[in-house]
């Protein structure tokens, strides 16, 4: 399933907004659930002190009379339970629930509180409660001393008004991370709508459109993807069409060698001529036919090698000299002066070892045909700062200016009836593809032409350039 984009932003939208939520409500239950206790514990202080209030000294003796209207008006509700205890100046029992456990702690060093009262929780008859220990001075003209007062609360009420602010608060919290994610949602529909446009044009064009995308109204955004898009249909319209002309060259370049073929052939059969120079034409138009077959499947080569392999280092020093020797026997047969100059450490480049070895073929071949018999002929290796530099030097008549760019066009040829065209518009394209220059030169000496230089600049491999 592919990725979408809207679950995407909506994700990574509201996803970060429900943590904060959680962690917000979750904070605001801490606070109030803190405010619930301190307010109730005020309240439980106010009792006790209430209590206090009330204890007398009657011949020495500790009295209190407490009536339940004085916790009653401290009774936060029909839930709740409050039930106190008072110890005497000896921890005796005077008043309230003797079962009631007596405190026993050590009041806090700092309180919050202007009296000597200690909050905390305990057990009563195995209910949780919170506990106010409250120390009173008591004072009367026959004793004085200090009376523990110990007021206790059920939980319960403390506990279902938590729990109403809970609720509350995610209620609360719920709407709003509701609202939130419609928001949200129309946002991101409203935002995603110009893809939807876009996709929606490009899925009712034909196979054969290729002509630019109009949308307008497109966000800012989008601009840069609808021009590579645009960029990207203009490339493959450019190369459709250079593949319908080099279709339509191939075909005429192969129908003019079989028609000259089978001109041959009727000539032989009908005896207007010798035999053995029959065979001969035929023999050459057949080579000329192959040539022409391996030179096109050459370039469709070239294409699917740089589509189907990842480029490795290669060293183009090496690759010179395996196409030189493969060429020797051509050389030897010509008596040519080969000269092969090269650096001693390698020259890597990135790109393929079958088309660069082609590419040199190339333009060795090239430099074969047309050096002189026994003319020198030089292949040259350098390294030119970050760039490969290798030079084809022959001893030919050059070119023509005006034939030094259609040189490299498929099926334009200096020579008709050896060339085929396409060599070195095989070598341009494996320059281009790895990011090289290739240019033709001619090499004057004593001002006449004296050759023909085909200078290749190729990038070295980032390791050498280290």
């Amino acid at each position: 399933m592919g990725h979408s984009l809207r679950r995407h932003l909506l994700a990574w939208i509201i996803g970060p907004i429900a943590l904060f939520v959680l962690f917000d409500t979750w904070s605001l239950y801490r606070s109030a659930l803190r405010s619930i206790n301190t307010a109730y514990d005020r309240s439980l202080l106010a009792s006790a002190r209430s209590i206090g209030e009330l204890l007398r000294l009657q011949n020495g003796k500790l009295q209190v009379e407490v009536p339940y209207t004085a916790l009653e008006i401290f009774d936060a509700g029909p839930t709740g339970r409050m039930v106190y205890r008072v110890s005497g100046f000896d921890g005796e029992f005077v008043a309230g629930y003797e079962d009631l456990p007596r405190y026993t702690g050590t009041l806090p060093q700092r309180s919050d509180y202007p009296a000597l009262v200690d909050f905390y929780d305990a057990l009563y008859q195995g209910q949780p409660v919170r506990m106010a220990a409250l120390y009173q001075p008591v004072s009367g003209q026959d004793a004085r001393g200090v009376v523990l007062i110990q007021v206790a609360e059920t939980l319960d009420v403390r506990e279902q008004l938590a729990r109403e602010i809970l609720f509350d608060t995610l209620a609360r919290q719920a709407l709003l991370i509701a609202v939130v994610t419609g928001v949200t949602l129309v946002v991101v529909t409203r935002a995603l709508r110009p893809v939807q446009t876009l996709r929606r044009e490009l899925a009712v064009r034909n196979d054969r459109d290729l002509s630019p995308l109009a949308t307008p109204g497109l966000p800012s955004e989008l601009q840069p993807v609808v021009g590579a898009v645009n960029e990207l249909m203009q490339r493959l319209a450019r190369m459709i069409v250079q593949q319908k002309q080099f279709i339509r060259d191939a075909s005429h370049q192969l129908r003019t060698p079989l028609a000259v073929l089978k001109t041959q052939a009727q000539n032989g059969l009908r005896g207007h001529a010798d035999a053995q120079a029959t065979l001969a034409e035929m023999h050459g138009t057949v080579d000329r036919a192959i040539r022409l077959a391996n030179q096109m499947l050459a370039v469709a080569k070239v294409e699917q090698v740089h589509r189907e392999s990842p480029p490795q280092a290669v060293d183009l020093t090496e690759v010179a000299r395996e196409v030189a020797l493969d060429l020797a026997p051509l050389i030897a047969d010509r008596e040519i002066a080969f000269e092969l100059v090269a650096p001693e450490t390698p020259l890597p480049v990135t790109g393929h070892a079958w088309t660069l070895r082609e590419m040199v073929r190339n333009l060795l071949h090239n430099a074969i045909r047309e050096t002189p018999r026994g003319a020198p002929l030089q292949l040259l290796l350098e390294r030119d700062g970050a760039l490969a530099r290798l030079v084809v030097r022959d001893s030919g008549p050059g070119i023509a200016p005006s034939m030094r760019e259609r040189l490299f066009e498929p099926f334009h040829t200096g020579h008709p009836t050896t060339g085929s065209g396409l060599g070195l518009s095989i070598c341009r394209e494996v320059c281009e593809r790895l990011g090289g220059r290739i240019e033709l030169l001619d090499r004057l000496e004593a001002g006449r032409v004296a050759g023909l230089d085909a200078v290749v600049h190729l990038p070295l491999a980032p390791q050498s350039g280290a």
